[in-house]
């Protein structure tokens, strides 16, 4: 771990504003598209880089702004990854949030955002908090393989479960599913019946498969090696170097994943979702109309 000086710390793309208080991760998933070279990394990925100064560089750039609108998290580093637990960057980041009465939106793999429920709640009463889980293998052992160091599945559910019980709005990301590994019939179904249990808004999938390239890919065959005994040459002899590495069962997967979000009521296709999680009301609009 590292420290840095940021100049900045909000981004924005398509109306979309996000922002990254750190720079890799220790969770160890074996598909992270994040290790890919094109971010430019100049440090090991397990060598995270902390922007310490991004409390005060939000609470800055919020003051600036004209209207308040969703900030975003998570999207190339968890804000929760281990040094979190000690560092409480993104904590001190969500009390600037609520302070300047912003949505938020984050994302996350980890339990320990738990930690910061009180927190959330307040920001979705104030404004509004959409938490955001990855879920991709229904079986433990198997998650364990895939997302080695960071909780399972299970506990996820129960960050997404806690979440409900609070009244914040839930949204899973359904990706990356990895051929010939949890691209199954079960799988889907067991992980989608789950997140219609859990009351979740929108489950985000951009189809059955996974993205690699440069950086990501020589990571994950070396995961395959270890761990899939001869499943590294069946990809090569599959997809060669493709980017885009799609299930072979990808048609009857996304049937399935989108009868049963239509039959539940859950938004599902990536436009609708992100809608959602951008779309902050306005209270003293909605406090008129009453």
């Amino acid at each position: 771990m590292h420290y840095t000086e940021a100049k900045c710390i909000l981004t924005s793309n398509n109306g979309m504003h996000g922002m990254n208080i750190y720079r890799g991760c220790t969770h160890g998933c074996i598909y992270c598209d994040s290790r890919s070279k094109c971010y430019g990394f100049t440090h090991e990925f397990t060598d995270i880089e902390v922007k310490r100064n991004a409390p005060e560089l939000l609470d800055r750039e919020l003051r600036s702004k004209r209207k308040v609108c969703m900030i975003g998290t998570g999207a190339m580093s968890d804000p929760y990854m281990h040094c979190e637990g000690g560092l409480e960057l993104t904590k001190r980041c969500e009390e600037v949030i609520l302070r300047h009465g912003f949505g938020f939106a984050v994302q996350t793999k980890s339990d320990l955002i738990m930690r910061d429920i009180d927190l959330l709640e307040e920001i979705n009463r104030s404004a509004k908090c959409v938490v955001q889980m990855t879920l991709t293998t229904w079986d433990s052992s198997l998650c364990r393989l895939i997302e080695p160091a960071v909780c399972d599945t299970r506990r996820r559910l129960e960050v997404l479960h806690a979440m409900r019980e609070r009244g914040i709005p839930t949204v899973v990301w359904l990706t990356p599913i990895l051929p010939f590994i949890n691209d199954t019939e079960e799988n889907i179904s067991a992980l989608l019946q789950e997140c219609a249990d859990a009351g979740v808004t929108g489950i985000i999938s951009f189809g059955m498969g996974v993205t690699l390239r440069e950086g990501d890919r020589e990571y994950f065959y070396d995961a395959l090696d270890r761990n899939f005994e001869g499943l590294k040459e069946r990809y090569i002899r599959t997809y060669g170097n493709a980017y885009e590495v799609t299930s072979p069962h990808n048609t009857r997967l996304m049937r399935l994943f989108n009868d049963l979000c239509e039959s539940r009521g859950i938004l599902h296709t990536p436009r609708d979702c992100f809608a959602f999680l951008n779309d902050l009301p306005d209270r003293h609009e909605q406090m008129t109309l009453y």
